[in-house]
């Protein structure tokens, strides 16, 4: 980027880490608990693509049950191993802070599993956090860290690796950089159209730090 933006907003899960594994793992013990429907592989597959309320639709899952389910997902994180880094997280965000650009993390994830699986040097270099999101609740945590950083959205980016994450960019009106290594396809991550995509780490990278 040639302007060095007020802040760069980052999610966690299939972002900065690879813990589509984990919740596919969880996935039949939240479809017992919770009772919806628990798709075939080729299913959940085939809804990567789709818009979470859709998904919600096909699976059977109410609105009430998300807080719920959420809950439940955050709770087995905590319990579980740190969940793995995608290569170069550590060098870009180490990148982007020695530029001194203020980087905030929200996710849907918990504080203590965001910061474990970042290690204590970078996640003691992280300007913001805002955790515990809900599936329809970004925009609201977007407009906190911004706040609490004094940014402009015309020079805040938020990246992520799914629809919601465009939608909650779109709707308090910051630029959105989509990444293809996590839940969506970078397929249908573009028809959403999100200010820049990228299928990488070194090119976002070059785009964000360069």
């Amino acid at each position: 980027m040639t302007t060095k933006p007020d802040l760069i907003i980052f999610d966690f899960d299939g972002t900065l880490a690879d813990s589509v594994s984990f919740f596919r793992a969880l996935l039949p013990e939240l479809s017992r608990k919770f009772h919806f429907r628990l798709p075939s592989f080729e299913e959940q597959e085939a809804m990567r693509g789709h818009a979470p309320r859709a998904v919600m639709q096909s699976l059977g899952i109410p609105g009430w049950k998300l807080p719920l389910i959420a809950v439940h997902a955050r709770k087995r994180a905590k319990a579980a191993d740190a969940f793995p880094l995608f290569d170069g997280t550590l060098d870009l965000l180490g990148a982007l802070i020695e530029r001194g650009i203020p980087v905030a993390v929200v996710s849907s994830n918990a504080e203590a599993v965001v910061r474990r699986a970042l290690g204590p040097e970078i996640s003691a270099r992280i300007s913001a956090w805002s955790c515990g999101a809900g599936m329809f609740g970004k925009a609201k945590h977007f407009r906190d860290v911004m706040r609490r950083m004094k940014a402009s959205p015309a020079r805040t980016l938020a990246v992520g690796d799914e629809i919601r994450d465009i939608d909650a960019a779109r709707e308090v009106g910051i630029r959105c950089v989509a990444v293809s290594w996590g839940f969506a396809p970078i397929e249908a991550l573009r028809a959403a159209e999100p200010d820049h995509a990228f299928e990488d780490g070194a090119s976002l990278k070059a785009f964000l730090a360069g």
